[in-house]
């Protein structure tokens, strides 16, 4: 059972490496909350805020951000072997 995590996803639903990460996070049992960045835009500025980048997606784990669909960094993070 994966380690609770406090795991946040700035996303938009056309992206492509957005849905790679949700699906490796989900593939290795980690619950996360998705914020669809088009959608919401103060959640977009918060993004920006975090992490500098306009970009998605965003994971903001245990608050640590990464950019991107980084899996080396998200396995690091999370301890996936």
């Amino acid at each position: 059972m994966a380690e609770e995590h406090k795991i946040t996803i700035y996303s938009t639903p056309t992206c492509p490496y957005c849905v790679m990460l949700k699906d490796y996070l989900k593939e290795h049992g980690f619950k996360y909350t998705d914020i669809d960045v088009s959608k919401d835009q103060k959640k977009a500025e918060e993004m920006v805020d975090k992490s500098g980048q306009m970009g998605v997606p965003v994971a903001d784990i245990d608050g640590q951000i990464i950019i991107g669909f980084n899996k080396e960094k998200v396995k690091k993070i999370l301890q996936i072997k």
